[in-house]
């Protein structure tokens, strides 16, 4: 007989939990047999005493399977089904460059992405800027667009790790949220759902990113490869720098008007470039598109500067509901805001180091972002040229152009930005684009 206080009794006990044990757990989170407060008690229980790698696996997969998976083969798909995940950070538009330019050297990435809460930005809020994307369309549409643009990006359907959705929001009011095996079952439920054949995990360091502390960071990242490994999906993660920027653009349609930019040619951020392209031949790699990184790079690139991945994202972006002359015409149908006007350095020196959380607030506080879930987004506010660290200032250097919708909060975001940016008199110490790879073989 199945009793949820037993499951907790032992994993408060501190004793190892089976896979049955788990799978009853879980059954009970999705069909209300286990109530909201065993789940809080199961919760705590996981953040103070853990759990092994083996119970993680059985976790995910339980959370995986308590909804509908996702299965391909009737597409007949000539290529793998592969995929990336970010922990999230600030102008970090990687995805809508990432699926296109992999589905035009033959991958298929059918991309279930969130939206963005706190610091961070969600791909779902900028492709919002687009008028006319569906990021909810039927199974059948998101099959149809996968298998043509080789790439479709939409939100999570409520089908999919159902039961995450209910551990998630106990987590949320129960200070509960950094679990590291609970983070990894959350992350990995709804990503092994949409039955891939890889996947790429993109684990965030520094400032701005998720996880505090580069420690926690390369745990999480170690977590994921060996759950999800555990489980069937071949994986692997890249540590990646998120102490400063990652685009030069930061809030929705900006950073879509960059996509569109790098993805055409007409301007492409070095950093950028760099960890998507590094991202992608992790992709191509490990779902056997490539057997090596320098074949699986000079792919990328081919696709790109060829405008083959651009071709790839306008047909997504026209199957999906929006314009079909977007990639041209994205100027016409990007919003803009009322002032844009730029906030310069209040001294002479060297950018040495950058709050990015704070710069990723400072868009929450223009409109960009959501304090709390059901906030609406003003689309068209953010961050343009943001200054990268090294970069030498005086009184006449913008540290970035601010686009606001009115002259309250072009203030309070110059103040921000202001407050974030600090410059010293000598140069600091360069971080890395990228910390190192964890494949399977790591963990």
């Amino acid at each position: 007989m199945f009793l949820p206080q037993e499951i907790i009794r032992k994993k408060r006990e501190n004793i190892a939990l089976t896979h049955q044990e788990i799978a009853d757990f879980v059954q009970g989170i999705s069909n209300d047999t286990v109530s909201e407060g065993q789940i809080s008690a199961f919760a705590m229980a996981v953040y103070f005493n853990d759990m092994s790698m083996d119970e993680r696996v059985a976790l995910t997969c339980a959370m995986r399977d308590s909804g509908m998976v996702l299965n391909w083969d009737h597409m007949a798909f000539d290529g793998p089904v592969v995929d990336k995940h970010s922990t999230g950070g600030v102008g970090d538009v990687t995805s809508l460059m990432l699926g296109p330019m992999v589905a035009a050297c033959g991958g298929y990435v059918p991309m279930i992405s969130g939206r963005g809460l706190g610091h961070t930005g969600g791909t779902l809020d900028k492709l919002e800027s687009i008028p006319g994307y569906n990021i909810t369309p039927s199974n059948k549409v998101f099959g149809q667009v996968t298998k043509e643009a080789g790439v479709a990006i939409i939100g999570q359907t409520g089908d999919l790790a159902p039961a995450d959705k209910r551990v998630y929001a106990v987590r949320d009011i129960t200070a509960t949220v950094d679990s590291i095996a609970m983070i990894t079952a959350s992350i990995l439920s709804k990503k092994l759902a949409a039955g891939l054949d890889a996947l790429v995990m993109d684990v965030k360091v520094g400032t701005g990113a998720f996880m505090p502390t580069y420690e926690a960071s390369e745990n999480l990242a170690q977590s994921i490869v060996a759950v999800a490994n555990g489980a069937g999906t071949p994986t692997s993660a890249l540590l990646t720098d998120m102490n400063q920027v990652l685009a030069s653009n930061i809030g929705n349609a900006l950073e879509v008007r960059e996509a569109v930019q790098f993805l055409t040619g007409e301007y492409r951020n070095e950093r950028l470039l760099e960890v998507t392209v590094a991202l992608g031949a992790e992709m191509l790699m490990l779902s056997g598109i490539c057997r090596d990184e320098s074949e699986a790079r000079n792919k990328l690139m081919s696709v790109l500067n060829s405008g083959q991945a651009a071709e790839r994202f306008g047909k997504m972006v026209s199957g999906l509901g929006g314009p079909a002359d977007f990639v041209e015409k994205y100027h016409d149908y990007l919003p803009t805001a009322g002032i844009v006007r730029p906030v310069m350095a209040p001294h002479v020196g060297v950018v040495t180091g950058m709050d990015t959380r704070e710069i990723g607030m400072a868009i929450v506080g223009l409109g960009g972002g959501r304090r709390v879930a059901s906030d609406k987004i003003d689309y068209s506010v953010g961050v343009s040229e943001m200054i990268r660290l090294g970069q030498e200032t005086d009184s006449t250097t913008p540290l970035a152009v601010i686009h606001a919708q009115d002259e309250q909060q072009w203030q309070r975001a110059a103040n921000q930005i202001q407050a974030a940016v600090n410059i010293t008199g000598q140069a600091g110490t360069a971080t890395p684009d990228i910390y190192r790879r964890i494949g399977q073989e790591d963990v």
